[in-house]
């Protein structure tokens, strides 16, 4: 592993994924009650700000393993979007409307482009390219064609 300088991209999404689930368990401690909902768009907005922050951060990182990190973060946004689709079908199911769903469903956006972002950043981080087969490797191929 090199030593390069990184934006601090685990440390944001885990304030703004902390910020969304306090939003969220805000919400659905008051439903199905009336509620006041500026707390819980402070909480988003500040999750959101967190999301564009860490993005735009990450994006002015040069020499970062950007093949690797789309490649994880394609297939992890891919599973996220069905969790997120599962959660807000389970919204609509119980007729939740108007302010409170629509947090909720901003808040499962940046949930579910937040943590592909995560998961594609910590797998790219330590993501060395190949310097060709490792000597290992090779001898290790090379006794098992001899032996058979």
């Amino acid at each position: 592993m090199n030593d390069r300088r990184l934006p601090p991209v685990t440390e944001l999404a885990m304030a703004s994924l902390a910020l969304i689930i306090a939003g969220g368990i805000y919400l659905s401690s008051h439903l199905p009650r009336h509620l006041p909902l500026a707390p819980a768009v402070a909480l988003l907005a500040a999750s959101a700000l967190l999301l564009a922050g860490n993005l735009i951060a990450l994006a002015r990182v040069r020499d970062f393993a950007w093949e690797r990190f789309f490649q994880v973060g394609r297939w992890s946004l891919l599973a996220y979007v069905v969790i997120a689709g599962m959660i807000e079908y389970a919204f609509l199911r119980d007729h939740l409307t108007g302010g409170p769903l629509v947090v909720l469903t901003l808040s499962l956006v940046v949930f579910a482009v937040h943590v592909p972002t995560l998961v594609g950043f910590t797998v790219a981080r330590y993501h060395e390219p190949d310097a060709g087969p490792s000597p290992g490797l090779e001898s290790a191929a090379g006794a098992r064609s001899s032996a058979g």
